[in-house]
């Protein structure tokens, strides 16, 4: 249970990771206590579009830039209607807010939604644990009566893991909605929510695209009720191999042929859908600075990544699948992760990271470009 008070910056706060390490700072934002995954995001922007992200849902972000909240909090840049991650974690947060835009301070928002954060930690050092270690349960407590450490370690040590959380049905959309295109409407696409960001049926409407937002729970009958042009799988959080539903619904979409796109969870949802494996990887890629090859033009990207899951594939040879011939068409230039899967056959394709980024980079907003070439030539 977590509550929001007025100079919280003066409470003691203490944040215990599962394997006994300890930090010790002041309350940031709500004071009480909250559990996650500890995760840390390398962007030094984009902080609003980071907390809403429902990707991050039960994940506890570590913040490695040093200065956050600068620019408090506006009404524009949410990716979603509520912040999502479970707790936050920040070394210097700006005392006073400077943005023509902002409109109240950032711990003012955490606090407001019940955000259990702390600060005047040495998010460094943090950091620097969980690439060693990897990422890992964690506990923010906060308070002028704080628990004895053997207490907090225990219960830390009961919160769910990561591993195994089927989570994207917490976060999507219980009810159908439609985001209009702008100006003359070009195509129509269905796309499952499994924790979308608002910026991506936006990409999509900018582009004379009509977006049909459909709950987790679709089933290919109503993916093809709002006669699709093309149908796209979200981002979300969780462990894909959780993810059975929209596997099932993915291979519905592939035996129709219709043309395909998938962001993120989505790209994990293909991967499964062709019959790779997924896997979690050590500590995530997350931030707004990841190097990435599309290996269909040679052309490397800056690219925004969130996401602790990847799919095995095989990165050197195309494989046989299901639904044709299928192949590894982007890469991270940081460790060799697979950041995108496409089909030789059939119109479909993913990547693993965020073209839509609205805090940036914009390197590869022209894979929604793709998706419509697909359409148009689905339509030919």
């Amino acid at each position: 249970m977590t509550t929001s008070t007025r100079g919280a910056d003066k409470v003691p706060a203490v944040l215990v990771l599962e394997d006994g390490r300890i930090f010790r700072g002041r309350a940031y934002g709500a004071v009480g206590e909250t559990f996650g995954e500890a995760v840390f995001s390398t962007g030094m922007t984009g902080y609003q579009e980071t907390l809403t992200d429902p990707s991050y849902h039960r994940q506890v972000v570590v913040m490695t830039a040093p200065h956050v909240g600068n620019t408090g909090v506006n009404d524009e840049d949410a990716e979603s209607k509520r912040i999502w991650v479970s707790g936050y974690v920040v070394r210097d947060p700006a005392r006073v807010p400077s943005n023509w835009r902002s409109r109240r301070a950032l711990d003012e928002e955490l606090a407001a939604q019940g955000v259990v954060g702390i600060s005047g930690v040495d998010t460094r050092a943090l950091t620097r644990h969980l690439r060693e270690r990897g990422a890992m349960r964690v506990g923010i407590f906060s308070g002028n009566a704080l628990p004895d450490e053997g207490t907090m370690l225990a219960e830390v040590r009961q919160a769910p893991e990561m591993q195994g959380a089927d989570l994207s049905a917490e976060v999507a959309t219980k009810e159908a909605y439609v985001v209009p295109a702008q100006g003359e409407k070009k195509f129509t696409v269905a796309a499952v929510d499994l924790g979308i960001k608002g910026m991506t049926p936006y990409r999509m409407a900018e582009r004379g695209i009509e977006v049909h937002v459909l709950p987790a729970t679709a089933t290919v009958d109503d993916v093809y009720a709002v006669n699709p042009d093309g149908v796209f799988f979200s981002n979300g959080p969780g462990d894909p191999a959780t993810a059975d539903h929209p596997v099932s619904v993915m291979r519905g979409v592939l035996e129709r042929g219709t043309p395909l796109f998938g962001i993120c969870f989505g790209n994990q949802i293909l991967g499964r859908a062709l019959g790779f494996g997924t896997f979690k990887l050590k500590y995530g890629h997350r931030g707004i600075n990841q190097p990435v090859q599309d290996r269909t033009t040679g052309k490397v990207e800056v690219t925004a990544h969130n996401h602790g899951f990847a799919v095995d594939a095989p990165l050197d040879q195309v494989s046989d699948t299901p639904f044709g011939r299928a192949e590894v068409s982007h890469v991270c230039l940081n460790d060799n992760v697979v950041e995108g899967l496409q089909l030789l056959d059939k119109p479909a394709f993913s990547v693993q990271y965020h073209p839509e980024a609205a805090a940036g980079p914009h390197d590869a907003a022209y894979l929604f470009d793709r998706f419509v070439k697909l359409m148009e030539g689905q339509r030919a």
